[in-house]
């Protein structure tokens, strides 16, 4: 059962959402004395655990460097994969997409899972680290939905909500109280989401037959046997009549009727 390879890069594209989320906040710095705006920066968004970038600041904590290379950053990273089983469906139902007049593609319903991400607002000021936390918290009450085409073969979009848990709040100072090193605010969101199995092609189902036993299953049974077959109910081949060479030609979208036959064998 297991070994048929198939790719739909479902946690590659959440990641990608969730990052898309942050990817065009900015601050304004402003002259002290008259308010006026000295410059506008978009904030750097990166992958990868906040940690990382505090080691990087504490090998060069030279203040010299530019913000938009140093500070403020924001970091995040994905933490944790879980099933949730509040929201399990059958896992016998199918989705199906026409795909041609012979087949249709299927697939199984996807499985829930939780993402855990890990959003961090990396700064040298309290002022700048504000600006980036007002620019993000607004939107989750407290969750915010994101659309994603997560299988572009069966058309299958969904909205997917990203909802903040909760905030931390870390100050570290370097040597005096007059020496502030870095200030960081730690948001951590879930992400609720769908991992799918493989698309199959299946035939189309064109005819159904039904056998049936009739009167005392030892003495005097006799056999029912019921068909139906798809029945055109326009003139799909312009030849001015509508028979059984129009039926032929009926595709799954197309509007159509039924023949029913019962034979007693």
């Amino acid at each position: 059962m297991l070994g048929q390879y198939y790719y739909h890069e479902i946690i590659k594209k959440n990641v990608k959402a969730f990052g898309t989320l942050f990817n065009n906040i900015q601050i304004v710095k402003k002259d002290p004395q008259t308010g006026d705006v000295i410059r506008q920066e978009k904030v750097p968004l990166a992958y990868g655990p906040k940690s990382k970038f505090l080691a990087r600041l504490e090998q060069d904590p030279s203040t010299e460097r530019k913000v938009s290379i140093t500070m403020p950053r924001i970091s995040f990273e994905m933490t944790d994969i879980t099933y949730d089983s509040s929201r399990k469906t059958s896992p016998i139902q199918k989705y199906k997409l026409s795909d041609t007049g012979e087949s249709v593609k299927v697939q199984y319903m996807p499985v829930p899972y939780n993402l855990r991400f890990e959003l961090g607002i990396l700064s040298k000021t309290q002022d700048d680290a504000l600006q980036i936390l007002e620019q993000i918290l607004p939107f989750f009450q407290p969750s915010f939905n994101v659309t994603i085409m997560l299988i572009p073969e069966m058309e299958e979009k969904k909205d997917l909500p990203v909802i903040l848990n909760g905030i931390s709040y870390e100050d570290d100072y370097e040597d005096d109280m007059m020496q502030r090193r870095s200030i960081t605010y730690t948001l951590d969101f879930t992400l609720k989401t769908y991992m799918y199995g493989p698309v199959s092609d299946a035939a189309i189902i064109k005819k159904a037959t039904v056998f049936e036993n009739l009167g005392d299953f030892n003495e005097h049974r006799r056999f029912l046997k019921y068909e139906v077959t798809p029945e055109a109910i326009t003139d799909l081949n312009n030849d001015g009549v509508i028979d059984s060479t129009d039926d032929s030609l009926l595709m799954p979208d197309d509007d159509f009727g039924f023949n029913e036959g019962i034979t007693l064998l």
